[in-house]
């Protein structure tokens, strides 16, 4: 798979936060705003990590992953900590599994968790300054797009595409036959 690019973010951010919008808006008249919210997060957050998973080259472990968020959205769902505390296990989990599928050391990950962190101050001053939850969400996701500017590995060469390593190697060989069939012909 190919890895996301940040045009892929923007149009994952712009699609959630209008459907988390129209989501609250519907929701928020027939269950009242907290509950429509505390439904609306792990929905947004499970949409996302689809996105990520459909880019990601990793497969492994996808539906242990699926498994234990359905787990720990459950156990936050029912729980029920202040909205502030459930957004953040949420962007917790997606900075958890991005981190699992598209890095491959601590100090990325790291950097990651910087950036989970800046999108939710995003979200923040957004909801703050604007009142508007559309923007909150967008400035959450927005923010996260930025990801793909971490590298997968630091202080590392990234490693060569296997295809490109085999075709170099076939090359070889095939040259080598070559000049072992002429040196025995001759």
């Amino acid at each position: 798979m190919k890895r996301p690019t940040f045009f892929y973010g923007v149009v994952t951010a712009l699609t959630i936060a209008v459907a988390a919008g129209a989501a609250f808006s519907t929701l928020s008249p027939l269950l009242g705003p907290g509950t429509a919210l505390r439904l609306i997060v792990p929905v947004m957050a499970l949409a996302y990590l689809i996105c990520l998973f459909r880019r990601s080259a990793e497969s492994t472990g996808r539906i242990t992953t699926v498994a234990l968020w359905f787990v720990v959205s459950a156990i936050a769902w029912f729980t029920a900590p202040p909205i502030a505390v459930y957004v953040l296990i949420h962007a917790g989990l997606l900075w958890l599994v991005r981190s699992l599928y598209f890095h491959s050391s601590a100090f990325p990950a790291l950097l990651d968790l910087g950036l989970s962190a800046l999108s939710v101050s995003a979200a923040t001053w957004a909801m703050t300054r604007s009142g508007s939850l559309f923007l909150a969400i967008w400035c959450f996701f927005l923010v996260h797009a930025a990801f793909v500017a971490i590298p997968q590995r630091l202080g590392m060469p990234a490693p060569r595409d296997t295809d490109e390593t085999d075709c170099a190697f076939e090359h070889a060989r095939r040259r080598a036959d070559a000049a072992l069939r002429q040196l025995f012909l001759h």
